[in-house]
């Protein structure tokens, strides 16, 4: 598609900036129950993995130390996924592990990646 041509960085800074305000996400609904109410008591690993989506995104969102935060990021996405879905099951379709199991890639190809455009990390250079 020539039309597109000459928008890869754009297109990866909102997939960075997207991807991590998702992540985010996951973390405000379980410290202030928002936008919707986490729908279970928050144990240790839960509020570990909480800890890092909201630090992890925003810093992702931000691009502010993002290659180390996507890192942890990826990270903390795959051990989520074989601890409560890859249990289940093998196959993210049947265990329901296909977003985290998104996550824990996207967040890899970040890490490696950097921030890109539209990032704290570009602007300090």
């Amino acid at each position: 598609m020539k039309f597109l041509d000459g928008y890869a960085e754009q297109a990866y800074a909102l997939l960075r900036i997207v991807a991590g305000l998702m992540f985010l996400a996951h973390g405000m609904q379980k410290f202030f129950n928002f936008p919707t109410a986490f729908p279970m008591p928050l144990n240790p690993m839960l509020s570990a993995a909480g800890a890092i989506e909201l630090v992890a995104g925003g810093l992702i969102v931000i691009g502010l130390f993002t290659r180390p935060a996507a890192f942890v990021a990826s990270g903390m996405a795959a051990v989520g996924y074989w601890m409560v879905h890859g249990s289940k099951d093998i196959f993210p379709i049947v265990n329901g592990g296909e977003t985290i199991a998104l996550y824990c890639f996207l967040f890899l190809f970040v890490a490696t990646r950097g921030a890109g455009i539209w990032s704290v990390d570009a602007a300090r250079g």
